[in-house]
Order: structure tokens, then sequence, then C-alpha cells
């Protein structure tokens, strides 16, 4: 069931208004600190919780007992001792609160819903593509409504909702600029899903999604300096500065995909012409394969010549993988244009790591391969000393857990 803001926060708001005495705002704030502590941290005895967020022992002990009886946490088990009694260990309880997280993007929209044990309890993937039209909203609404009431509501308290979205979001107002009739006049798409809901929602540029979930629970873990790329139906950079995600002044920075490499190319979305966008992401490569059989090039997926629409992402990988030699080349040239654009961003951030998420990840070695050669070509020596690429672990959860892991991060703010 949908559970209004109201309901399952009650105890934990801080709303800083004169019924609420100093102590309970205080308390608050220590058991939303403690809340966190376990999402990130996944689970810790009664001592590890008092040296991490420096509260005497007796305090985070009466805390923790509110927390247990109030079904937010529970007790997992005990930790190891070399002498005296066992100390009880304590995690989040993965039955009590959910998050409904929204994956949405030009090809499909992914609906899951989380645990706050960050959890995946249900996913599914629906043909519904984004569109920058008002109609887009009333579909997704209705979608979500069918999906809650007939999969997911059952003895689910949903808290809040996190939507992972394609275009320059605004962090302050969470206006999206790139799809502006999402919005509704000064209202920004968050706040009409949440006004519709009547829950907590919050929005976040897809590509700092990714690495927000590849930060707190993949390769980017205990990492200062990081790329995340989102080589997905659009290109998109997470980055990681100095052990925090990067947002730019507005939220905005990187748009690596709209960078210009070609002046002579094709016209992007954008309105600009040439962008990285336009030959190295997954709808540009299945573009470039149709273009290819339309124009006889031998290929495995030749059969589909007469049905071209059939023709779909899977299917492009799979060939290649299989050693069709028209697709190994496809994606071989994607990799060599998207490593040139990323060398540029090599030589301004100093990586530790390159993670290549998002649909092409599935390419693995395919797409690594010639990243690197351009990577190894365009980069100066001395960047590259200390610099590794990889696929994701997490490969496309990393989005859903990355909007999951924001949500839980706003939800518990105690500053």
């Amino acid at each position: 069931m949908l559970t209004s803001k109201n309901e399952a926060l009650a105890e934990m708001e801080v709303e800083g208004n004169s019924r609420e005495s100093v102590v309970d705002i205080k308390k608050n704030k220590q058991k939303k600190g403690i809340l966190h502590d376990l999402y990130f941290n996944n689970k810790n005895t009664i001592a590890e919780l008092s040296n991490s967020l420096h509260i005497s022992i007796p305090s985070i002990t009466a805390l923790v007992d509110e927390l247990v009886e109030e079904k937010w946490i529970s007790e997992t088990g005990f930790a190891i001792s070399k002498q005296g009694r066992r100390p009880a260990i304590y995690g989040i309880n993965p039955h009590k609160n959910f998050v409904l997280t929204l994956d949405i993007n030009t090809h499909d929209t992914r609906i899951a819903v989380l645990n706050l044990k960050n959890e995946i309890v249900f996913s599914q993937v629906f043909d519904l593509q984004l569109k920058n039209n008002p109609s887009f909203l009333e579909t997704l609404f209705h979608l979500v409504d069918k999906i809650v009431e007939q999969k997911v509501s059952k003895g689910k308290e949903i808290i809040a909702l996190g939507v992972s979205i394609p275009g320059l979001v605004n962090k302050k107002t969470g206006i999206n600029y790139t799809y502006k009739s999402l919005n509704n006049e000064n209202t920004s798409l968050g706040k009409l899903i949440e006004n519709h809901f009547n829950l907590p929602t919050f929005v976040i540029n897809d590509s700092k999604a990714t690495a927000f979930g590849e930060y707190h629970f993949g390769l980017a873990k205990g990492k200062s300096h990081v790329l995340s790329v989102n080589v997905d139906w659009g290109i998109g950079l997470g980055i990681v500065l100095n052990g925090e995600i990067f947002d730019g002044a507005s939220g905005f920075a990187g748009e690596l995909g709209h960078i210009q490499v070609n002046p002579d190319g094709v016209l992007c979305s954008c309105g600009k012409v040439g962008c990285l966008d336009t030959i190295t992401s997954a709808s540009s490569l299945l573009k470039s394969i149709k273009e290819g059989l339309r124009n006889g090039h031998v290929s495995k997926l030749g059969e589909y010549k007469d049905s071209l629409e059939n023709i779909n992402l899977e299917m492009v990988i799979d060939a290649a993988q299989q050693g069709d030699g028209f697709a190994i080349d496809i994606i071989h040239n994607i990799g060599l244009e998207l490593g040139k654009g990323l060398s540029i961003a090599v030589h301004l951030f100093n990586p530790q790591i390159i993670i290549i998420d998002g649909v092409l990840s599935k390419a693995q070695k395919l797409i690594v391969n010639p990243i690197e050669h351009a990577i190894n070509k365009y980069c100066l020596t001395d960047f590259k000393e200390d610099l590794s690429i990889e696929i994701s672990q997490l490969s496309e959860d990393a989005k859903i857990f990355g909007v999951h892991a924001y949500v839980v991060e706003s939800l518990l703010k105690t500053a």
C-alpha cells in the first residue's frame, strides 16, 4: 500500500515547530543517524554505532530499543567476542518499509520496489518510452497505480518514491529542463508525482543515479575519484570528486553525451549537431546496424533485412559475441569514439577508475577494449598509470540502487 509521508515518518520527522521540544528534535536526528548508518553499513553493534555517531552507549542503547519497538530495525545476530557476552548486531528491518523506484528512459520504464536493506523485492520493465509530453505523466501514473494495486500493495508500506530520468535536472528546483513538458509551469516533475501519490518524491538524473549506486554499493565504493559512464540510450557521466558525487552549479555536470565530436555530423535530440550521443549511444548503435544491413553489409542479422524493426540491442550484442564481424565492428567503433570523449574527462578529472555502466556494458570486453585503446592513444601517459577501466558488477541495477540510496539519504538527512 502507498503510505503517506505523515503516517510512515511521523516519529522520524523534524518539524522544528514550537510543539516539539529540543530534546525530541535531537532524538529524532539521532534516530535518523542510526538508520543512515545501518543502511549504508548494513549492520552494526551498539558499540560500533556509539563510536560512529559519537553518542554514549546508554543513549544509543535507548534509541536502538525504540527503533526495534517501532520495527525500523531488528536484531540480526551476535558479533564474535573473545570474552564475555557476545554483543548483538542490529540491521534494518527488511519487512517494515519500502521505496518504489522508477527508472525512466527513452526506451522503456522499469518499476522496482526495494526494502530498506537495499534488496529488490519487485522489478518489472514496461514498454513505456519517455516522451516530452504531458500525456506521458498520465500514462505513468496509471501504470504505477495499476502495478501497486495488483502486484506491490500486499503488506508493503511504500514510504517514498525515487525517480531516475535523463536530462538536465536542476538539483534545487527539481525542474527537468530537457523534458520541459513534464513540468507544470513552475511545478517540477517530482512535485507532480509527489502530489499524485501523496508521498515524498526525489528525482535524480539517470547518470548521477548510476554513480550513486556504484559509489555506495559497487566498484566505486571506498574510492575518491571515479568516472561512471552510463552507456545507455544516451551517454551520461557520473563524477565522484574527493569522495563526493559532483553536481556542478545547478546539478547538470556530466553531460558527456553532448560534447561535439563531429561538426559535420547528424542532428542530436538536444538540437546541436555531431554530439557524442549521436555516434556512441545504444540508440545510435541500432541505427548504424540497421543502416548497414539496408546497404548490404553481410551479417548474421541479415535475416532481418526485411524486418529491421525487430532487431534489438540484445540481438546485436549476442551476434557480436558469437563472432559476427559487422556487429563487432560497430561496437568497436562506438568504443573508440567513446574512448576519445572519455580522454577529455580523464585529463579534466584524473580518476582512479572508469566504470562502464548501462545497457551497452553487456558487450563486456567488446566495448571495453576499444575504450582502453583510445585512452591509451589520446591520454598523457602519467594519467594512465593508476587508472583502471572496468565493467560494472551491478549492471543495470546500479541505477536502481543509486536512486534508492538517494531517496534514503534524502529522507534521513539529520542537518
